[in-house]
């Protein structure tokens, strides 16, 4: 049977952590700046800031699930290896659409 794994930082929490808190900010900055009326292309330039932050965040994830969750499940063999590389694959297909 399958077992859920909780998310297990590896030593990375706390660098998930600060790169989510500078997005945040960016993020408020961005609503700063549409409260401003500021030039929209400037806007949009933050905008893309904040989307290749949180792609490389999500890849650093991905890349964690990888080395970790799924590594440990193909270890293990049976269900619980296909039910990982199903997830690996279904995440990495939301990656590649966004």
């Amino acid at each position: 049977m399958a077992t859920e794994h909780s998310y297990v930082a590896h030593g990375t929490k706390d660098a998930h952590l600060k790169r989510l808190r500078r997005i945040e900010g960016q993020v408020r900055g961005i609503a700063r700046m549409v409260d401003e009326e500021q030039y929209c292309i400037d806007i949009l330039t933050q905008v893309s800031a904040v989307n290749s932050a949180l792609k490389a965040l999500s890849l650093g994830l991905l890349d964690e699930h990888m080395e970790h969750c799924v590594v440990e499940a193909v270890r293990e063999g049976g269900e619980e290896q296909s039910i990982k590389l199903k997830e690996a694959s279904a995440a990495i297909a939301r990656l590649v659409k966004s």
